[in-house]
């Protein structure tokens, strides 16, 4: 806020307002004879309102992500200037005041109107009546389809309009004006149409394996908003914490957690930015920290032996203790009442299944298979089916987005998972991998999490490097899903690949500081940013990207 403010104190330290004694404007820096300029709004307050006189702003605009249309015209585009308000015609009741309100408070404290009564110097915010579903008329609802962020930003004759079909497009325009002023002063005569290209945009942290506080969550929330990133996904539970306030299971909850009232808030705050907030409870394996207090749940082999984390999903008390949970936490990460709409069911790495004869060295878990599912039924099955109760238990509490990690599709042949579970893909490294074309090709939807370019996992263990900003700006697309090769582009289309998230793994959680994990995720950021909102190819070098972003999306 501070450095945005600084521009706005030079935007208006270097304005000057002229106008005839009797109220009329001039325009730009001609004589004027009062008459007012064929362009210029009609209304009786903008005759009578002052026309601000500025140096014309330089374009095209300088955002993170780039705006994908931006139509130039002769002028001086619009400049924070001392007059200037924010107006909401449709009045303070309306989706859009909220949206006003940030907007005034990050230009510097500017007044706000309810009226339809914008003159020279304004910025007017109107929804185009273009929206369809929830999204067009409530306040901060969901939208349905990338068209819903869409938005028209019009600077001309020292107006600015912004218009879109629901609040959440309103919100998208809000940040590329305080993007815009950060980096040029104002924003450029013309006209700029923009909508992102992938629909799901985001950030994944494990705060399981690594306390971070609820201040650094927001303020990673705030960072993400000003990239339009609208995702954040919570792996708050594994095998060395579970990091959020419990009532139905309070012995779990590791020293350092989340209280609910810090979850609340961090989720209505990501409701106000329009990101959504995706809780990961992960089972059956990662459930070290349920298991320290519950041993008798831990999965033993035949021999004996034990593997950290994974439960015994033959015991129904296993299933009893992940409902309690996912029941409890769906009510917690309601918005406004309502049902979180997202939900990650985890899967992964479950390690009766890394062994080479599941059912002989686990045979409970091939009873309790045959016994639910049939005589053919295995210990995959079993762990489907897993899943897939556990999903029940989700859309009952209300959720209606449900996704597992790739290797939680297992190859089971007598239970399929539900055939609207997301595909949540991270690596093919895995036993039995399968190449995202294969979950494609089956009709399913899968977000990229490719973990050769978008994890960050701390300390650097079992091959992994830091991803840089610049791999993902230069190498990366949606369509790049596994390692580096991209899948064809017949399967790659918005509608299959939705889009993609960041994940920031903490497996050897001291290796860096949270402060240090800020720095480090600041970049890849906004260079994920960059290439899940524009499909073209970046038109700036990664040295004027990297310049860009220090100027527009500054670090918090």
């Amino acid at each position: 806020m501070r450095k945005l403010t600084a521009w706005v104190a030079l935007a208006a330290s270097a304005l000057t307002i002229t106008g005839c004694s009797d109220g009329s404007a001039q325009h730009g820096g001609g004589s004027g004879t009062g008459n007012q300029d064929s362009k210029s709004p009609t209304s009786a307050a903008s005759s009578a309102a002052p026309t601000p006189r500025w140096a014309a702003v330089k374009g095209p605009p300088r955002t993170i992500p780039a705006v994908r249309g931006f139509k130039a015209a002769d002028g001086t585009g619009w400049r924070v200037s001392k007059n200037a308000r924010v107006v909401v015609p449709a009045g303070q009741d309306s989706p859009l005041a909220d949206e006003a309100r940030r907007l005034a408070a990050d230009l510097g404290g500017l007044k706000l109107s309810w009226k339809d009564d914008a003159r020279p110097g304004d910025v007017e915010l109107t929804l185009s009546g273009k929206g369809k579903g929830k999204a067009a008329g409530e306040n901060n609802a969901a939208p349905a389809s990338t068209a819903d962020e869409a938005y028209t930003l019009t600077a001309r004759d020292t107006r600015l309009t912004l218009s879109a079909p629901t609040d959440t497009g309103i919100f998208n325009a809000t940040r590329t004006v305080v993007q815009s002023v950060r980096a040029s002063g104002g924003v450029p005569e013309g006209t700029i149409q923009d909508r992102p290209d992938r629909a799901q945009r985001g950030l994944l942290v494990d705060t399981a394996r690594k306390h971070f506080s609820a201040d650094w969550l927001e303020k990673r929330v705030r960072e993400m908003a000003d990239l339009k990133l609208n995702q954040l996904q919570l792996h708050f539970s594994d095998d060395q914490a579970f990091r959020i306030e419990s009532s139905s299971h309070p012995e779990i909850v590791s020293s350092d957690h989340l209280t609910k009232a810090q979850v609340r808030h961090l989720v209505k705050l990501a409701r106000e930015l329009h990101i959504t907030v995706i809780p990961e409870i992960d089972s059956p394996g990662h459930l070290g920290a349920v298991i320290d207090k519950h041993p008798e749940l831990q999965l033993r082999s035949a021999a004996g032996t034990s593997q950290r984390g994974a439960i015994d999903i033959s015991q129904p008390k296993a299933a009893r203790i992940v409902d309690d949970l996912l029941r409890e936490y769906a009510e917690l990460f309601a918005e406004e009442g309502v049902p979180g709409p997202r939900w990650h069911l985890g899967g992964d790495e479950y390690r009766a299944l890394t062994v080479k004869s599941p059912g002989a060295t686990y045979p409970q878990l091939a009873r309790a298979a045959t016994k639910k599912y049939g005589a053919n039924a295995t210990v995959q099955d079993l762990t489907t089916g897993w899943l897939n109760d556990r999903e029940k238990t989700l859309r009952k509490a209300g959720v209606q987005h449900v996704e597992a990690w790739n290797d939680g599709f297992h190859d089971s042949k007598v239970v399929t998972p539900d055939r609207d579970r997301t595909v949540a893909y991270w690596t093919g490294k895995e036993i039995g991998a399968r190449e995202p074309v294969t979950y494609l090709k089956e009709g399913r939807t899968v977000v990229n999490l490719n973990d050769e370019y978008l994890y960050y996992v701390l300390g650097q263990p079992n091959d992994f490097t830091y991803p840089t900003g610049e791999r993902i700006y230069k190498e990366w697309t949606p369509a790049v899903v596994r390692g580096s090769k991209a899948v064809p582009a017949s399967l790659a289309g918005p509608d299959r690949i939705p889009g993609a998230r960041f994940g920031v793994w903490c497996d050897l959680a001291q290796s860096q500081t949270t402060d240090q994990v800020a720095r480090g995720i600041r970049l890849p950021l906004a260079a994920l940013s960059q290439k899940v909102w524009d499909p073209r190819k970046p038109s700036l070098s990664w040295t004027d990207f990297k310049a860009r972003a220090a100027t527009v999306a500054p670090a918090r």
